[in-house]
């Protein structure tokens, strides 16, 4: 699993839902509840895989971001599965956990037919949708899945994925990453390789969407001047507010909109707080010795190591060295990016299940606040349901429509 402390949710479903009524009104519960909602990034397969997490799970006990009944009491109406592919533990066969991955996704739909289904296009999200299911579906987070193989890029959206993320925090073969790119260590590329390109022009041929979150900088204009489908970001936030190089500068996210893209926000706190991204750095030293000492104690039990991050977590925290970071952060980035660019570029990616959620938004049952804290600050109903879901099925629909040019102009 991600070495982040992913399950750093802890409500009850039951309080959560409580706490979600009492706390929205009705005029935002009623907008949230009419629009389709709409999150490009959860962690929630490494669950599946890793310790047979079922997403039907009602135990409220239970401290991951997302089960089907905490997307009923958020009214979540489709879900990218992040297929995340940990390249260190698995050189090798990377291509092949992909396929565990996907694999764990399609078999919760197998096994909640009622209630959740596999979606491929904006079409079975809407049906989905008024069907009252999770519309449930696949993004790559990291190029390396593709293993420098075009084909197997083409077999992955076959099996349904529909973006991939260029980049993880590691630099591949043809994408440099934010996550490594002053590591003097690391073979870097200026960008994108000219093999990377082609992928980019295979990603719009097939329908895929090009995801720039966990890029450099440099390789993110490369695909902006390569792509002929607006780019996502389908879990960043703003640099301005909180100055991480997985953020977005102000000058990227302009030249994301003039091309028609969506930056998501992502939730974690690092991303959102700059006072918490500064105190983190700060402790980062003694963080990390702690995370190779869960690790040699715990081995390969995620669920283990994950209770130990917690643990730290909250230590950290009470002793003054961490700060507490609001949901409200949230609602600071998006205000920003719909002040410099308008609210049609910007849109959801939370990071459940692979990010610490902050303080008020511990799970996915919690989304009807984002509705509540926008209408407060003077959103009208039609930017709220652009920036919950309509943005981003706007690009899906522009990125199926030039896959269809570009197959038929062949």
């Amino acid at each position: 699993m991600k070495p982040t402390g992913i399950f750093l949710g802890t409500s009850l479903l039951v309080l959560a839902n409580l706490a979600a009524a009492q706390s929205v009104s009705p005029k935002a519960r009623a907008i949230h509840d009419g629009a389709l909602i709409v999150d490009t990034h959860a962690d929630t397969p490494q669950r599946f895989l890793d310790e047979g997490f079922d997403i039907g799970n009602s135990d409220p006990k239970d401290i991951g971001h997302i089960s089907l009944d905490k997307a009923r009491a958020g009214n979540l109406g489709a879900e990218f599965f992040s297929i995340w592919v940990e390249p260190k533990t698995n050189q090798g066969h990377f291509a092949q956990h992909t396929l565990d991955l996907i694999d764990s996704v399609y078999e919760q739909a197998a096994r909640h037919p009622d209630r959740m289904t596999m979606a491929f296009s904006v079409a079975d999200i809407e049906r989905t949708h008024k069907e009252k299911k999770l519309a449930a579906l696949l993004g790559i987070e990291g190029g390396h899945s593709i293993e420098n193989d075009v084909r197997v890029l083409r077999d992955f959206y076959r099996l349904g994925v529909r973006y991939m993320t260029l980049s993880w925090s590691n630099t591949n073969e043809w994408a440099d990453s934010s996550g490594d790119i002053d590591d003097a260590s690391v073979q870097h590329h200026n960008g994108l390789t000219d093999f990377g390109k082609q992928v980019v022009r295979e990603m719009n041929r097939q329908g895929m969407l090009v995801d720039i979150s966990h890029v450099s900088d440099k390789t993110f204009y490369d695909a902006l001047e390569v792509s002929r489908v607006p780019l996502i970001a389908s879990h960043s936030s703003v640099r301005a507010i909180s100055n991480h190089p997985r953020n977005m500068s102000d000058g990227m996210i302009k030249v994301l909109a003039a091309k028609g893209g969506v930056v998501q926000i992502n939730y974690e706190r690092n991303y959102l707080s700059e006072e918490y991204r500064t105190a983190f750095a700060a402790v980062a030293g003694d963080v990390s010795r702690m995370e190779e000492k869960f690790k040699k104690e715990c081995g390969d039990d995620n669920v283990c190591i994950g209770k130990a991050e917690i643990r730290l977590e909250k230590e950290l925290t009470e002793a003054g060295k961490l700060p507490h970071v609001s949901w409200e952060k949230i609602i600071e980035h998006i205000d920003h990016v719909v002040r410099l660019v308008g609210p049609d570029h910007v849109g959801l990616g939370s990071d459940f299940d692979g990010a610490d959620m902050p303080d008020g938004l511990e799970d996915c049952s919690k989304l009807p606040k984002i509705t509540e804290a926008l209408l407060r600050k003077g959103y009208s109903e039609e930017d709220i349901r652009k920036i919950l879901g309509g943005n981003i099925l706007r690009v899906m629909e522009q990125s199926e429509k030039i896959s269809k040019e570009m197959q038929a102009a062949q």
